[in-house]
């Protein structure tokens, strides 16, 4: 017992001499904002997410735990490590509590494309309410513009993209985006931010969708069409992406992980802008998702899913003609 305790002290000790930054605050504690607070807190900084109910917020420390628990279980952590990390992660129903913050993270989670907008706008107002002049204000979203959200803040300056990408515990990179009044001062912050939390920014010129989003929404609608013409069955369409051309997942596999409820909402949000047939959802898509199947978080996408596995198809083409 006196080894692990001495080992914990060590670790915050060690961890907490980095960087100037002192403190996070993350709106929105899903799956995403959940694993940002995970490698904020990672890096020996203090995160504080804020949720909908005091019930919510216990759950969500329980599923920080079994995410934390799974890296333990493929050696790439130890339970000290984890118990750190935990110890400097704390929840609220509260905007008043972030008010200490040196960020903020806007990182809600909406079911349907036509309400983020407004929603997001309402929590960015909310955070200006509460904090300092000085402290900086990031959306996770990819298919908003940062310039759009930041009209109602009183100083728009201080409002950056931070685009996080599914999985964001184990992908490398995040996508920064700098809005027209986006100042040079707030930008370089977020940069430097990204890489003190061990990430690479990619600089991205604002436009909706990013990089990530717009490229993967087209891969895996394209996937659905080639699907859907009979042409191959769900694995050999990701085979073929896996092994011809290096994918880690292919593109069915990254929708389930992405979750299928998520890429319609993107998609839906891309066509609204852009009014090109192809972010259009595909009818699949739209099928799996009303049926309840948004991927591997709900046991069932494009694949069906034991302890976390992908097993069988739950499309062939004879179904869908």
């Amino acid at each position: 017992m006196k080894t692990e305790v001495l080992e914990d002290y060590a670790l915050k000790k060690r961890i907490r001499q980095k960087g100037s930054l002192k403190k996070v605050g993350i709106i929105g504690a899903g799956t995403m904002g959940q694993d940002i607070a995970v490698i904020i807190s990672k890096q020996g900084i203090d995160v504080i997410f804020i949720d909908l109910t005091e019930e919510r917020v216990k759950e969500i420390f329980g599923e920080i735990s079994l995410c934390l628990d799974e890296i333990i279980s493929k050696w790439g952590m130890t339970k000290s490590e984890k118990r750190a990390i935990i110890s400097r992660i704390s929840g609220s129903i509260d905007y008043n509590d972030i008010s200490d913050c040196d960020l903020v993270i806007e990182s809600i989670n909406t079911k349907k494309a036509g309400s983020s907008r407004e929603l997001r706008k309402n929590v960015f107002k909310k955070i200006e309410s509460v904090v300092s002049r000085e402290t900086i204000l990031a959306s996770n979203t990819s298919t908003m513009m940062i310039s759009d959200l930041a009209q109602v803040l009183d100083y728009p300056d201080r409002a950056v993209g931070l685009h996080f990408i599914t999985p964001a515990i184990t992908v490398k990179i995040v996508e920064v985006v700098k809005g027209v009044k986006t100042s040079d001062e707030s930008y370089e912050f977020v940069v430097k931010f990204a890489k003190l939390i061990g990430k690479k920014p990619i600089i991205v010129h604002e436009s909706p969708g990013n990089i990530s989003t717009r490229l993967i929404a087209t891969i895996i609608n394209e996937a659905c069409e080639t699907l859907m013409e009979g042409i191959a069955s769900i694995t050999c369409i990701d085979t073929t992406m896996k092994k011809g051309y290096g994918m880690q997942f292919g593109p069915f596999e990254m929708a389930d992980r992405i979750g299928l409820d998520k890429m319609v909402k993107w998609m839906e949000s891309l066509y609204e802008e852009f009014g090109d047939q192809k972010f259009k959802p595909s009818p699949i898509l739209k099928r799996l998702v009303r049926s309840g199947f948004y991927g591997k978080t709900s046991g069932s996408g494009f694949y069906h899913y034991e302890n976390g596995l992908a097993t069988t198809e739950t499309i062939t083409y004879p179904e869908i003609n």
